[in-house]
């Protein structure tokens, strides 16, 4: 049985799903389900399988500057369904005009900020401030370890350089994601490997940077954040009682059906624990076995309803 604050969630997407989609999401959740990271897909029909097959209500759409035929389209297809963010290169010179112009445009938000640059470095720093300025979140991959051979790391420098950015744009509403914002929520990690496995070790960075900095938010999408949320029951509970009102589900999954079919975390051999499987689903459970209705409501649908200003 839904409580007062479930049911109002389902209300509020009423509007814009048919009935019988809005009854099987509940009967499957018991909560309407918001995914703040989802790369748009090739058709819209698509992006909607992904969507329907997980139980997902609606989902936030991570795009490429000069995406907006393809964008138009997805909207136009589920009404209601799709916000979206930007990502454009900071070192580029038409970085910062092309994230301006889709803050104009309708996005959100900057991201998946995903660049071969340093988390401190003067690039991101520009993005920083024009995300303080537009009023919107930036969302960034952290990596510090290589999936495969030659890849690259990606946003560096989390572990020691990340506090004095929340410290120099308090204005900034930063959101992290991958491999080294979610590993380092243990306090024994040192990039040794992309995604650790054991009992996490109290008092890790992230877990005291969500703690400290309100400006901080976590996005628990990926095989990244299903490993953090797998790895150890009891944390995992007090983790999410402690920040239910920082953290906000997100799939990052690339299966064809919110099932499992075809890849779930393409082009990452490190996340062979989840083949077959839709990353969706198994953050969704694990997320619901561990945190109270209220709270799981929160993380999977308030909380980015809340950050992100979308009408309920």
């Amino acid at each position: 049985m839904l409580n007062r604050r479930e049911f109002l969630g389902l209300v509020g997407a009423a509007a814009s799903l048919p009935s019988a989609v809005l009854r099987a999401q509940a009967s499957e959740w018991g909560s309407s389900v918001f995914d703040l990271h989802f790369h748009m897909r090739g058709t819209p029909a698509a992006n909607l399988a992904h969507l329907d097959g997980a139980g997902i209500t609606s989902a936030n759409l991570l795009t490429r500057a000069g995406a907006g035929d393809q964008l138009r389209a997805v909207q136009a297809a589920a009404p209601g369904r799709f916000t979206w963010f930007c990502s454009a290169d900071p070192s580029k010179p038409d970085g910062a005009d092309a994230l301006t112009q889709a803050v104009k445009a309708g996005a959100r938000g900057f991201g998946e900020m995903k660049y071969h640059l340093a988390t401190d470095g003067p690039e991101f720093q520009r993005a920083y401030a024009l995300a303080a300025e537009l009023r919107v979140p930036i969302l960034i991959h952290f990596q510090e370890v290589d999936h495969f051979e030659n890849e690259g790391t990606w946003s560096t420098g989390f572990a020691r350089n990340f506090e004095r950015m929340l410290k120099a744009y308090p204005n900034t509403t930063f959101i992290g994601h991958a491999d080294a914002f979610w590993a380092n929520a243990s306090a024994d990690y040192h990039n040794e490997t992309a995604y650790p496995s054991g009992t996490i070790v109290r008092g890790g960075i992230t877990d005291k940077l969500l703690a400290s900095y309100s400006n901080l938010y976590g996005d628990l999408s990926a095989n990244s954040g299903n490993n953090m949320l797998s790895r150890d029951p009891e944390f995992t509970a007090d983790f999410l009682r402690r920040h239910q009102n920082k953290l906000m589900f997100g799939s990052d999954c690339g299966c064809a059906d919110g099932r499992g079919a075809g890849t779930g975390q393409a082009n990452n051999p490190a996340a062979s624990r989840l083949a077959g499987k839709c990353v969706a689903r198994e953050t969704l459970t694990v997320l619901k076995r561990s945190a109270s209705p209220e709270i799981f409501q929160k993380i999977v649908w308030s909380n980015a309803h809340t950050l992100l200003k979308i009408p309920v």
